[in-house]
């Protein structure tokens, strides 16, 4: 038996032994519905499928047996960082703001715009560390989410995959201490166990010469049937290269 899904099928079996009704499990399938829709062609810097980290990060959640609104948002957590909207621009804004609302409601969008505000970087994590205690009961959800994302990432030595590996283990080793020190702050322990054992494991892993990507970040790749329209194109450029 798998540990975590990485398939919608998957999920949906896991959710059926930890006891989801099916109202619960409905709201979870329109989830992945939109994320159908939002992440066609799209992977993770390591060349994993982003709907598969998608479904993992569900599936961590549903492992802590976390709430189905909560659920929903883990396979939607990256719709505005990375969701493909039509227009070919990254982040937040109201009209994608309204597609999600409709999509899956406002409790649920509420939790995928939160997390995305979350400043999850170095300079920020031991502040968030600092206020743990005094976090509201959705500010606890949406801290839950974003380390349900971190362990996910983690799993099968995922980070070593990257071009920028060397950094991204710098920052596990650095930074991520306080994450699992977060979960059981929290009252997760489950998870900071597993965060812990993720950390430990990618920390000392190597993976076989040639196996490591190009890539330092997620990226798409268009159907070849597809063709890029000139804004998108263009919207694309000024996303690498921003005036200064």
């Amino acid at each position: 038996m798998f540990r975590y899904a990485q398939t919608n099928l998957q999920l949906y079996r896991q959710l059926a032994a930890e006891g989801y009704g099916d109202a619960e499990t409905a709201a979870v399938v329109r989830a992945y519905e939109v994320g159908l829709r939002l992440f066609p062609g799209t992977f993770r810097g390591s060349g994993k499928p982003f709907l598969a980290h998608l479904v993992g990060t569900a599936s961590v959640l549903a492992s802590l047996r976390a709430r189905a609104p909560l659920l929903a948002a883990g396979l939607l957590h990256a719709a505005y960082s990375h969701g493909e909207f039509g227009n070919g621009w990254r982040g937040m804004s109201e009209p994608k703001r309204r597609v999600i609302r409709e999509a899956v409601g406002d409790e649920v969008e509420d939790l995928i715009a939160r997390y995305t505000r979350l400043p999850w970087r170095r300079a920020t994590i031991p502040d968030i560390l600092a206020r743990v205690d005094a976090l509201t009961l959705i500010e606890r959800d949406v801290l839950i989410l974003r380390l349900a994302n971190e362990l996910e990432d983690h799993l099968d030595l995922g980070i070593l995959y990257l071009e920028d590996a060397p950094r991204r283990r710098d920052f596990l080793q650095r930074d991520l201490p306080a994450a699992v020190e977060m979960a059981e702050r929290l009252g997760v322990p489950a998870l900071a166990t597993a965060l812990a054992e993720a950390f430990d494991e990618t920390a000392g892993g190597r993976i076989a010469a040639g196996l490591q990507r190009a890539h330092p970040e997620s990226y798409r790749i268009p159907f070849a049937s597809h063709r890029l329209r000139l804004r998108v194109a263009l919207s694309h450029l000024l996303a690498r290269h921003p005036w200064r």
